[in-house]
C-alpha cells in the first residue's frame, strides 16, 4: 500500500494529466486536491483525447474511485459538463465522489474575476477568468457557498438572495456592470444541485476509510510549485495550494499517512500568463519548443511562454515538497536540438545564486547561468526503455538528476500512454530509481 502525492515541480502544464493516468492504474483512489476549471489535465488513450478540468485522471479506470476534495473549488456547470461528455464516450462515473465541504463557484465570481483583471491593465495577473480567485476569496472571508449549502434546497434560496443582492452592488457600483437576477441564478443552481446530488458526500471519511483498508491513494493537484500562494512568484499565482502540503489540507487527510511524494517536471520550462520567466526564449528554439511540444493551454488554449530547464526552481521544488522522485515528460521534444542549456544557477546583481529568491523584485532581475549539453539529435517517441535511448539523451538525464539529487523514476516521450519508460513505480516500487542523482545506475 502507498500514498501518493503528484504535484507540479514547475509553473504547471508539467503534464500531470499523464503521469496520474499512468499511475491511476496501481492506484484504487485518485484524489483532487484544490484548484478549479481554471486548470486541466490532457489525456491521451488509445489515440482519443480526454481534457479533464475537475474531474480526477483516475476516472477512465472503471475500478478506480475518484474524488474531488473539499480543496477544490467547483464550476457546477463545468462539472456537468464533464459527466455528460464522459458518459457520452461510455466511460463510466459512478465512482466519483464530491466533497460536501468544496466551494462552488457561482457567476458573479466569473464577473467580478474578469473585470478586476481588466482594471488591473498592465498590472494584470494573467488569471483564466473562471472565477476562482473569488471564490478562494470568499471561501477566507467566510462568506462562499459550498456543495453541502447547494444540495440544502431549503436553505440556498435565502443565503443566494442574500449573497447575490451583496454582490450586485459591487457589480454595479465598482465595476459598472449589470446586476444579476437573484432568481435565475437561484433556480439555475437549485437544478445543478439536483443533477450532483447523488456525488455528495464526506469525502474526507471515505479518504481515510481508504487508508485503514491499506488501499493505494494517489492524490493529484492541479498548477504547479511556482503558481502556489504561499510558495510560487506572488502575485503571479494561483489562488490556492498546489503544493504537497495542500494535499492533505486539501483532502481531510493527516500528514503521517502520506508514503512518497512525486514531482512533474518537462525536459525545458514553460509557463502560462504573467510574472518573471528567467529561462524565456523569444526566439527560434523557442518557437521550436512551442511548436514541438504543443504548448497551448487545456483550459485556456493560450500559448505557453518556452525556456530551458531551470534547475534553480527545480531544487526549490524539491525543498518546498519533500519530493522523493520525479517524473519527466516530453524529453522527445527536445530531439532535434544540436546544443542544450540547463539554468544551474542565476546572477543577480552582478553576484551568483543557486537558491530560488523570495522576493518578487529580486526574482524579476535574475539572469540565468547556462550550462551547455550536447543534443542527440535523433528521434526518442520509439524507446520503452532506458537502454534504447541515445547516450547523449540518458547523460542529459542523468544531469538532471544530479542538479536536482533526486532520482527520476518516469521518462514521458509523448502524449500516449505507452510513450513512457517506467524506471520505477512510485507506487509498488522501492524507494529508489535507476536514474541517481550522482548520475549512476543501481
Amino acid at each position: 500500500m502507498a500514498n501518493v502525492i503528484v504535484i507540479g515541480a514547475q509553473w504547471g502544464d508539467e503534464g500531470k494529466g499523464k503521469i496520474t493516468d499512468l499511475l491511476s492504474r496501481s492506484a484504487d483512489v485518485v484524489v483532487r486536491y484544490q484548484g478549479g476549471v481554471n486548470a486541466g489535465h490532457t489525456i491521451v488513450v488509445q489515440g482519443q483525447t480526454f481534457k479533464l478540468h475537475l474531474i480526477p485522471s483516475g476516472i477512465l479506470y472503471p475500478k478506480t474511485e475518484c474524488i474531488i476534495g473539499c480543496g477544490t473549488v467547483i464550476d457546477p456547470q463545468v462539472l456537468i459538463k464533464e459527466l455528460e461528455q464522459l458518459e457520452q464516450l461510455n466511460i463510466s462515473t459512478a465512482n466519483l465522489l464530491i466533497s460536501q465541504t468544496a466551494h462552488v463557484t457561482m457567476p458573479y465570481h466569473r464577473m467580478i474575476d474578469k473585470a478586476s483583471e481588466e482594471v488591473r491593465g498592465n498590472h494584470k495577473i494573467g488569471t483564466t477568468g473562471r472565477g476562482i480567485g473569488p471564490t478562494y476569496a470568499d471561501k477566507s472571508e467566510r462568506t462562499g457557498i459550498r456543495m453541502l449549502d447547494l444540495m440544502d434546497t431549503d436553505g440556498l434560496p435565502e443565503q443566494l438572495e442574500r449573497t447575490i443582492n451583496y454582490k450586485n452592488t459591487i457589480l454595479e457600483k465598482l465595476y459598472n456592470l449589470p446586476p444579476l437576477n437573484p432568481q435565475a441564478v437561484i433556480e439555475e443552481y437549485l437544478g445543478y444541485a439536483e443533477r450532483l446530488r447523488p456525488f455528495v458526500v464526506d469525502t474526507s471519511l471515505k479518504i481515510y476509510d481508504a487508508v485503514l483498508r491499506r488501499r493505494n491513494i494517489l492524490f493529484e493537484g492541479a498548477q504547479g510549485t511556482l503558481l502556489d500562494l504561499d510558495h510560487g512568484t506572488y502575485p503571479y499565482v494561483t489562488s490556492s495550494n498546489p503544493v504537497a502540503g495542500g494535499a492533505c489540507v486539501g483532502s481531510g487527510l493527516g500528514p503521517t499517512m502520506i508514503d512518497r511524494v512525486i514531482g512533474v517536471s518537462k525536459a525545458y520550462t514553460t509557463r502560462v500568463g504573467e510574472g518573471p520567466f528567467p529561462t524565456e526564449l523569444n526566439g527560434e528554439i523557442g518557437d521550436l519548443l512551442g511548436d514541438r511540444g504543443a504548448e497551448f493551454g487545456t483550459t485556456t488554449g493560450r500559448k505557453r511562454r518556452c525556456g530551458w530547464f531551470d534547475a534553480v526552481i527545480g531544487r526549490y521544488a524539491v525543498r518546498i515538497n519533500g519530493m522523493d522522485c520525479m517524473a519527466l515528460t516530453k524529453l522527445d521534444v527536445l530531439d532535434e536540438l544540436e546544443e542544450i542549456n540547463v539554468c544551474v544557477a542565476y546572477e543577480i546583481d552582478g553576484e551568483r545564486c543557486e537558491d530560488f529568491p523570495t522576493s518578487a523584485r529580486q526574482f524579476a532581475r535574475c539572469r540565468p547561468i547556462y550550462k551547455t549539453v550536447p543534443g542527440w539529435q535523433v528521434s526518442t517517441s520509439h524507446c520503452r526503455t532506458l537502454e534504447e535511448l541515445p547516450q547523449k539523451a540518458l547523460d542529459y538525464l542523468k544531469f538532471l538528476a544530479e542538479l536536482m539529487k533526486v532520482p527520476i523514476a518516469i521518462v514521458s516521450l509523448g502524449a500516449s500512454r505507452d510513450q513512457t519508460i517506467i524506471v520505477e513505480d512510485p507506487i509498488h516500487g522501492p524507494k529508489r530509481a535507476l536514474l541517481q542523482p550522482n548520475g549512476t545506475p543501481v
